[in-house]
């Protein structure tokens, strides 16, 4: 244990005191807000700005105001202008298009729209979004609908999602924002496997390429050797996942009040819903729960994504000691990475279904349940029993593995010249 210690402890500080770990551990939260925020902040600026706005020549002198007052950042009336002088601000790009609404449009005539092109899928497709209410609303009351049956017709029917507590009491649901959270935290522990997974198996490979290997071969045993850099580099990964846990709390508290003032002042204008439309008291409250993320949840995650990351770093480390050169590994590499490429398409339908025969089926599969039965958990209650079952499934599977994987390190690593097939890493694994 000691030597294991002495490899570990190598392993670990050389890596975390590496400009790399420093750089991407600070970088991955502040990455994804800016995925979040930037977004967001060009979407407002653009909305700010003349340019990007479309012109509206209405021929009917009553479908336009409702339209433009409702969003004037997108919108514009035509005035005095004519359709040629809009046209040649739109080729010099000072408004993005025009729309003319004709005569019979209550009779059931379409808009038309013109623009330079190259608009976008969906941008005619927002621009009837926004007129299609108004219009409605004046046929119906062509046909001599009362107004107040359109009002009613108009608040449409949201569902709000209530839980059943054992205690007796009812909560909001949050498995929507749930299923998205473990849909997430499934995305991050592929790519950490990936991540860290492929750095155990490229420092096999430059080790012996130096003939490093050979001189420690000397003093410690190629279980120790093999046991010391799976952890060592496991700790790294555990590290700087506690790293982003906390960076992404403090960012999260920080972000929050920003997040609820722009909800707060979005409540205040509900887009396409026509002026003079009434709108429910319960129509500006979130339409989701936002969910209770509790220790043992957290304590879960860092759980399986060790044993996600041990059970398939062995097999890396196991490859890398078979081959000269990191290019050779790809091939031997393929029937490793197979299982977790699988794992992420079934991810959308363990989502979808969490309870499902299929899910607790994957989720109790040890080279799919770090990543499943992570899902699981955030995705719905998942019974003790089951997630006490999955643990000691991956657990027994890393020992396998890592029985296997040493039997093939302690003859791949002193190996050198030709690139082994699967067949005689196999032979390995027998007489190891």
């Amino acid at each position: 244990m000691g030597k294991i210690r002495v490899i570990i402890q190598h392993e670990y500080l050389t890596r975390i005191r590496s400009k790399w770990f420093i750089i991407s551990t600070i970088l991955g939260p502040l990455g994804f807000v800016a995925m979040v925020a930037i977004p967001a902040i060009i979407t407002a600026m653009l909305g700010d700005s003349t340019e990007g706005k479309v012109v509206v020549f209405d021929r009917t002198g009553s479908v336009a105001a409702t339209v433009v007052a409702a969003d004037t950042s997108r919108f514009e009336m035509a005035g005095s202008r004519t359709e040629q002088e809009v046209e040649a601000d739109v080729l010099a790009e000072t408004y993005v298009a025009y729309v003319v609404i004709p005569e019979n449009v209550l009779s059931g005539s379409p808009l038309q729209l013109f623009s330079r092109g190259g608009t976008g899928f969906t941008f005619s497709q927002d621009i009837a979004s926004a007129f299609e209410p108004v219009v409605t609303r004046k046929r119906l009351t062509l046909m001599g609908a009362d107004t107040s049956v359109i009002d009613i017709v108009e608040r449409g029917l949201s569902v709000t999602a209530m839980k059943v507590t054992e205690q007796g009491t009812t909560e909001k649901d949050a498995s929507e924002a749930s299923a998205a959270i473990g849909y997430g935290a499934g995305f991050v522990i592929y790519f950490l496997i990936f991540i860290y997974g492929s750095m155990v198996l490229r420092g096999v490979v430059e080790e012996k390429a130096n003939r490093i290997v050979e001189v420690m071969a000397s003093s410690v045993t190629p279980f120790e050797l093999l046991m010391g850099k799976v952890v060592g580099i496991g700790l790294v990964g555990l590290s700087q996942v506690l790293a982003w846990l906390v960076l992404g709390s403090g960012v999260f508290l920080a972000a929050g009040p920003l997040l609820e003032g722009a909800m707060a002042s979005g409540s205040d204008m509900q887009v396409g819903t026509p002026v003079g439309a009434q709108v429910s008291p319960q129509a500006s409250d979130l339409p989701f729960a936002i969910p209770d993320i509790s220790i043992g949840a957290l304590l879960l995650f860092v759980f399986f994504f060790l044993a996600g990351y041990f059970i398939y770093a062995t097999l890396f480390a196991a490859v890398g000691s078979a081959v000269d050169q990191e290019a050779d590994a790809q091939q031997l590499t393929m029937p490793i990475t197979l299982p977790v490429i699988l794992t992420i398409m079934f991810i959308g339908s363990v989502v979808a279904a969490p309870n499902s025969a299929l899910s607790v089926g994957l989720s109790l599969f040890p080279l799919f349940a770090p990543i499943i039965m992570v899902v699981r958990i955030a995705a719905t209650d998942v019974p003790w029993w089951q997630i006490g079952l999955s643990m000691i499934l991956v657990s027994a599977t890393f020992v396998g593995t890592i029985w296997l994987a040493s039997r093939v390190y302690r003859i791949g690593i002193l190996s050198y010249g030709k690139k082994p097939t699967l067949k005689e890493i196999a032979s390995w694994m027998v007489r190891g």
